[in-house]
């Protein structure tokens, strides 16, 4: 995959007039991000749901655990998840809720609710979370690490996210961190379209160069882009 936009293009748009993010950009340096291999939605989505709440090697270990229960372990099928029985998934490390939720990934894959990578490139953002929402499990902040990260879309904003609500308050020099609907962070948000991804990434950026960095503060990787939340009912 490749970025869907020109980030000279966005850096020069971002900080034009933006003093504030423009020392970031300047702390930070180049822009880096370079979106990760998607072989499908399906695969993609599966490893976001095994992964959750688990550190990355814990994640790594049970989902490797899981995919080799399927008769091609290197490409994911919804047919190998719903050929394979509970004891086996349960034995390899899912708990009940995520056990369910492979299930309905399955389930809305094969109904064409999670599109193919053919059809989901074509789709705007708006209409992918709308559709992979509503795949149990998978909330908002999973899909917009998939459009960022997987898809190299432009124009992202992950509001919930810490890291970058507190790359907000780091950048302007805010005494709190903007709650994620506030008016404040639509404001600023406002100011960054159409290129919020860009921005949004100096903001993860921002918690390293402009003050101390928590795990729960770092740049989510492509790999292991998950929540670190409870599954959704």
């Amino acid at each position: 995959m490749s970025l869907t936009y020109d980030p000279a293009e966005a850096l020069a748009a971002l900080t034009r007039g933006d003093r504030a993010l423009a020392v970031v950009v300047r702390k930070a340096g180049p822009f880096t991000l370079v979106p990760a291999k998607m072989a499908s939605p399906f695969a993609s989505l599966l490893r976001a749901i095994v992964s959750q709440q688990l550190s990355g090697k814990a994640a790594t270990t049970i989902f490797n655990r899981v995919v080799a229960l399927f008769p091609n372990p290197t490409h994911p099928s919804p047919e190998a998840v719903l050929g394979v029985p509970d004891a086996p998934l349960r034995g390899a490390g899912l708990s009940q809720n995520k056990l369910l939720s492979i299930r309905d990934l399955a389930a809305k894959t094969l109904d064409g609710t999670v599109p193919t990578l053919q059809k989901l490139r074509k789709l705007p953002d708006a209409e992918i979370v709308e559709r992979l929402t509503q795949v149990r499990g998978i909330g908002v902040w999973t899909v917009e690490m998939l459009l960022m990260f997987r898809l190299g879309r432009p124009d992202v904003f992950p509001v919930d996210d810490l890291g970058v609500r507190r790359g907000v308050m780091l950048t302007y020099g805010h005494a709190e961190m903007p709650k994620p609907k506030s008016a404040e962070l639509a404001t600023i948000g406002e100011r960054w379209r159409p290129f919020r991804s860009v921005a949004s990434w100096y903001m993860w950026r921002a918690c390293e160069v402009l003050g101390p960095k928590t795990a729960a503060e770092k740049a989510p990787s492509p790999n292991t882009a998950v929540p670190k939340r409870r599954v959704r009912k």
